[in-house]
Formats: structure tokens, sequence, C-alpha cells
């Protein structure tokens, strides 16, 4: 007859001192992966992706242990993912996020009596060892049938009678008796119902933020809408934006950034090319926030309205594009808060305000917040109530300017009570400073962060930068957006240089990163003149006036670079290797002129390898060494490679092989990897001799 389970109640541990709760637990969980800061900060993953976890779990003796990751949504019910070991007690699982929001996850491992069995029968000999072993399974086989239900129940009692009966008749032979005992599909249904009264819980749920997709994988485009107008001389408004948008979609970006748009003081504006005494008709730095006709929560009247706002988002997301706005937590002079909440400004001994400042810089038309005010609570939620206001128009993408002058503990806090509500909002942090403080805003939960990729020159510098990227600990949580100009940086490396260094640089920010931005349209244009020899002010900066960049704007215009960045990002939207840091990987050269790195798309079979030379006016060549086997390339069998920049193709084999680039004529190929059968239909023969020829 079937044994009754064991439900002997269990006596209460003796209170040791010093001792456990439960002593008898013996599962061992050394380390749950990923984490930031031990669980102090989030991890960030983009939903409906998988996000794996690791853990280390281990037990004392030979008994086998056994582990599930458990997640979770902030508000919902736990999940339980069956762990798979991948050697030396390291374990793994995945579970995928639905949709943006929080999530937590942890580990629970515990011994598995009927898999240490299992592994015991395995390796038992001798009949009378084996028989006995029998008996014992088939006790563990009523233990786990207790706890499960239905056919499961009726299955594994039934199983435990018959194991009884085999272990005690002497007609089957002991080999028989092994190999019922080993039955896989009764082993999988006594699984699926462990005895867990003695498992181990890792002590933290480590917190998870899922955003969408846009938060890793994206292009940016900056326009200053006062310099949108058809006519010279003539301030443009949000509609005229509207007419500029076709042209924006047919480069392929899908984030269009506003600098602010908000009323510009009147009182200590500054003049053309930042002179510290504007002129009559100058119209001041967008940045200088408020006047009489309002500040943070009003559009500037010469641009338009707040429903010409809502409309250009609405407009816009026809093409695919998102309106980003920019917040900028300081005030003109003349701003209403200076006036109405006079307690949020720091006063000096003579009666007047702290203005901004970083010595010998001085910005007498903005003046910073008192963040250590007495009132701070209601600074708070007025400045968090900004954001409410433009997500109320549509807005859900925002850039923030200079969040590291502002305290960490503001950007937290502002940052969950908005997410907490709109979890699909974007926040791009606008930091060029430290890297510490940097990676701090990046936990605290800015989505993307602006990066040193301008001051990156050189082959060497780049593979570092990326690689640190791409692999160091901020990978978890630091999303870099790289740009290779903005209104306030204009490197030295594009000063009266043509078109050459515009290409290479955007084909470095477009390829190496799954985000990029341009300053646009100076950038396209191949804007060059600086303010001054050295200066990182561009000259008549739109900043400090208008410009009138012509009343048609193409991607065809043989004085722009726009063709290319349309070329790159349709490319970037083909390749999932390219909306990733995932699998960036550099390669050798003997040039150091010429920079060679691959992207892989996670199942491998996206595969793109760009060769670039950093010389904006000479052609360079080298011989370019490959890792083939971490691309999956054969090492003794050519493969088929095509240039997506050029439309050419080339066959190259082995590790080793030659290029030539001229940057006069192309600054980089951009060769995808032709797997079999996935050869795109249409595409020139591929050249027949390993050696890249130029266009």
């Amino acid at each position: 007859m079937p044994r009754k389970a064991n439900t002997e109640p269990r006596t209460p541990p003796p209170q040791l001192v010093g001792a456990p709760h439960e002593g008898r637990a013996r599962a061992v969980i050394d380390a749950v992966l990923p984490h930031v800061d031990a669980g102090r900060f989030a991890v960030k993953c983009i939903a409906g992706e998988p996000f794996e976890v690791t853990a280390h779990v281990f037990t004392d003796g030979h008994d086998a242990a056994r582990a599930v990751l458990r997640w979770h949504a902030e508000a919902g019910d736990a999940q339980d993912v069956e762990m798979h070991p991948l050697g030396n007690d390291e374990w793994r699982a995945a579970f995928t996020p639905p949709v943006p929001g929080r999530y937590g996850y942890t580990v629970v491992a515990w011994v598995d009596r009927f898999q240490s069995w299992r592994g015991e029968m395995k390796r038992r000999q001798g009949e009378a060892d084996i028989r006995l072993a029998m008996r014992i399974g088939a006790d563990l086989l009523d233990d786990a049938a207790s706890r499960a239900a239905g056919e499961d129940r009726e299955h594994l009692s039934e199983a435990a009678r018959q194991w009884r009966w085999h272990a005690t008749d002497e007609a089957v032979e002991v080999n028989a008796i092994q190999a019922i005992a080993l039955d896989e599909a009764i082993a999988a249904r006594a699984l699926r119902y462990p005895d867990r009264r003695l498992q181990t819980v890792w002590p933290q749920t480590l917190p998870l933020v899922a955003d969408r997709l846009r938060a890793r994988f994206s292009a940016w485009y900056e326009l200053f809408p006062r310099s949108a107008g058809t006519q010279p001389g003539v301030h443009g408004r949000l509609t005229d934006v509207v007419a500029r948008l076709p042209y924006l979609a047919e480069m392929g970006f899908d984030v269009l950034y506003l600098p602010p748009i908000h009323p510009i003081g009147r009182e200590r504006r500054k003049g053309r090319n930042n002179a510290e005494v504007a002129e009559p008709g100058d119209v001041g730095s967008p940045w200088a926030i408020g006047a009489s006709e309002g500040g943070h929560k009003a559009v500037h009247p010469e641009l338009g309205t707040a429903a010409d706002l809502a409309d250009l988002v609405t407009r816009a997301a026809e093409y695919g594009i998102e309106i980003a706005l920019d917040i900028a937590f300081q005030c003109a002079p003349d701003h209403p808060y200076v006036n109405e909440h006079r307690e949020w400004f720091r006063w000096r001994p003579d009666g007047t305000v702290q203005y901004a400042e970083n010595p010998p810089k001085k910005y007498q038309d903005i003046y910073p917040f008192e963040f250590e005010s007495s009132d701070w609570p209601a600074l708070w939620q007025e400045l968090r109530s900004v954001f409410d206001f433009w997500i109320a128009l549509g807005v859900r993408v925002f850039r923030v300017d200079n969040p590291h002058t502002k305290p960490f503990a503001f950007w937290e806090w502002a940052i969950a009570q908005i997410k907490a509500q709109h979890p699909d909002v974007i926040f791009l942090s606008e930091a060029f400073t430290r890297p510490k403080v940097m990676h701090r805003l990046a936990k605290l939960g800015f989505t993307q962060s602006y990066t040193y990729f301008t001051w990156r020159q050189t082959g060497e510098e780049l593979r570092a930068y990326f690689t640190e990227l791409a692999e160091g600990p901020g990978r978890h949580y630091f999303r870099p957006n790289v740009w290779p100009n903005t209104p306030d940086i204009f490197h030295e490396q594009f000063h009266h240089q043509g078109r050459p260094v515009f290409a290479l640089r955007v084909v470095l920010a477009a390829l190496l990163c799954p985000s990029y931005g341009l300053y646009g349209p100076v950038y396209e244009l191949l804007e060059n003149r600086p303010r001054s020899p050295g200066s990182e002010e561009y000259l008549d900066s739109e900043k400090y006036q208008l410009r009138h960049w012509g009343e048609t704007w193409t991607v065809d215009r043989p004085d722009s670079v726009a063709g290319l960045i349309a070329r790159l990002n349709r490319l970037r939207r083909a390749h999932v290797a390219l909306q990733s840091m995932d699998r960036l990987r550099f390669h050798d050269t003997d040039n150091p002129q010429l920079l060679v790195w691959s992207r892989q798309a996670r199942e491998g079979e996206d595969t793109l390898i760009v060769v670039l030379n950093l010389d904006p006016q000479y052609a360079q060549s080298g011989w370019v060494t490959l890792d083939l086997g971490a691309l999956g390339l054969p090492t003794d069998a050519p493969y088929e490679l095509h240039d997506a920049l050029t439309e050419q193709r080339f066959t190259w084999q082995g590790a080793h092989n030659f290029v030539i680039l001229d940057p006069s004529v192309t600054p980089a190929h951009a060769l995808v990897v032709q797997r079999p059968g996935a050869a795109a239909a249409g595409m020139p023969p591929a050249l027949s001799d390993q050696h890249v020829v130029e266009p």
C-alpha cells in the first residue's frame, strides 16, 4: 500500500544565541547580478526585451541545489522563473518586463531532495543498494504528490506505488529498476513540486527600471525654432517648424529637440556673440528664461502658443518624431519667480541677486535658484510641476540643462515622482562634468547622458572610451548619447575644415553608439567659423541671434552631409546590432589612423564591421586584423561583405585584409556581413579579390 506523506509537525528549532532563524536552510546564495551599488539604485533595461539575471548558488556536500529568479512589477504579484546552471555554481534566468515601469527581482534557492536523490541513483551499484534507493524515491514521489493537484497528483501517487512494487519484485532486474527510477517524464513532474520549506531567499529585492526602446536607441536633432522662419530677419514660429518635419524625417531623426521656448528676459539681455550689452532688436539667449509674459510654463509669444506646441507634437508624431523640450531651471532677472518668490534666490549684501558665474565666465542674464532656501519644499514642488505642465501637452522627452548644478536629492525625488505616473518619459542629462557626477545622475534616474565623445579624437582614445561605455560597470545604468556638436560645443577639429571631418565624426557617432544627436542645420551645412581662434563658440551663434537657413531644406544639397546622415540612420534602423552597446568589439590594424570595430546582435546573426579613416585630410591604408572567432566568420573560406555606405560588395578571406580610405570620397566602410541565404537582392556583384577598392 502507498505510504502516507510525512505530515509530522516540525519541532521548533532551539533558541541558540547567534544562530540563524532557520539553521536547516543549507542553500547559499553568494551573489545576485546585475545590481547597482548593492541595490541602492536601479538597473535599467528595455520593456519587451529579456532581462538576464545571474546568481552564485551552491550548498554543502554533494546535494543538488535549485534556484528560481523571482520578479514582480512594482504593484504586481511575484512570479518565479526556473534558473539554469552554467557551471562553477553560476546560475542564469531571464524575464521580460512587459511594459515600462519599475520592477523588483531577487533569487530563491533550496536543496532539492528529489534532484539529489536522482544524482545519487545514477551512480549507485549493487542490487540491494538500488532497491533500497528505489523505496526512498517512492517516498519522495509521495511527498511531491502531497503538494500537487489534479492529474499530476494522481500520476505521482501511482508512480510511487509502482516504484515500491518494482523495488520488492525480484523478477524485475536491477538495471530495469534503475531505468524506471530515472524516467525523465516522472522526474519532470516531480520537480514541479519541490519541498521549499527550507529555502533561502536573497535578503534584498533589487530594483529595475524598464524603459521604452527610445530610451536606448534614438537619433536627436537640435533646432532653434526661432531660426525656422522663411524670411531673413523674421522670427520663426513653432508653426514654421512643422514645415521642417519632412526634411528631418527624410534624414531619419526620431527626436526633435528644441532649446527653451519660454519668454526671454529683457533685463541684462545678452547681445550678439554673447555681447554683455544688447542692441535694439537683439533677441537674447533662450536660456535666460522668464519675462513679463511668463516663465517656465509659458511659450515665447513670438514662437506661438501652448496650443501650437501641442499641434507640433501631434504633427511630428505623424512622421515618427518626438518633440523634446529643454528644461533649464534658472531665471532671467525679470522672471516672475524673482518677485513672487524672493526666498528662492540668493541675495547679496548690496541688495542684488547673485547671478550665475563660473569664473572667469559670467552670466549676468541668468539667476540660479537657491536650493538651500528654507522654502525648499515649495521650490521642489513648483519645479516638478514644470514637467507636469509640458507632459500634459503631450511632451514625453526632456533634455535637462546642467542638472549637475542642482541637488542630487532633488533629481532623485522629481524623476521618481514623474516616472511613477508617466513611466514612458525620457530624461537626457546635459552634464559635461566629472565622471562620478555624471554617473551619479544616471543612477538617480536620468534615462540618457551626454558623454565626452566630442573630446575623444584619436583611435586609442575612442577605443578606450567606448570599451568603458560598453563593458564597464556603468553599462547597467549609464546610457550614452553622443553629440559631435552642440550650440555650446564647437570643437576645434571642425574649425575651418570642410566636409570630411563632418562626415567622419557623424559616422563615429551614429555607428559607435545607439543614441546620438546633432545640432543642425549648422552641422549638415558644414558651419565651421568659430567666434575666435580656439573658441568652442560659433561665430554668430543662434544662442544670441536669429539665423536664416534658406526656405528649402533638402538632403541632396551638394554643400551638405544630410544625405550621408540619412544613409546612416537607415542603416541604424535596419540593424538590431546598432541599437544597443552589446557586443561592441574593436579590432586591430597596423595603422593608428584606421579605427575598426564590429557590432553584433544578441543572436550573432546581424554583424557589421566598420573601418573608418580618422584623418580628414589624407587617404590612409593598412591591414585590418579581425577576431574571426568572435564574429563567427570562417577561418578557411571567403566571406562576403556589403558596404551600406557605398553599395559595394567585397569578398574577404581570413583575418587579415587590406583597406584604403580616401576621406574626399568616403570616411568609412560600413560592412554588413552576408550570411548564407541573407544576401540582399539587387546588389552589385562582389569584388573577386580581398582588397577593398574605392568607388
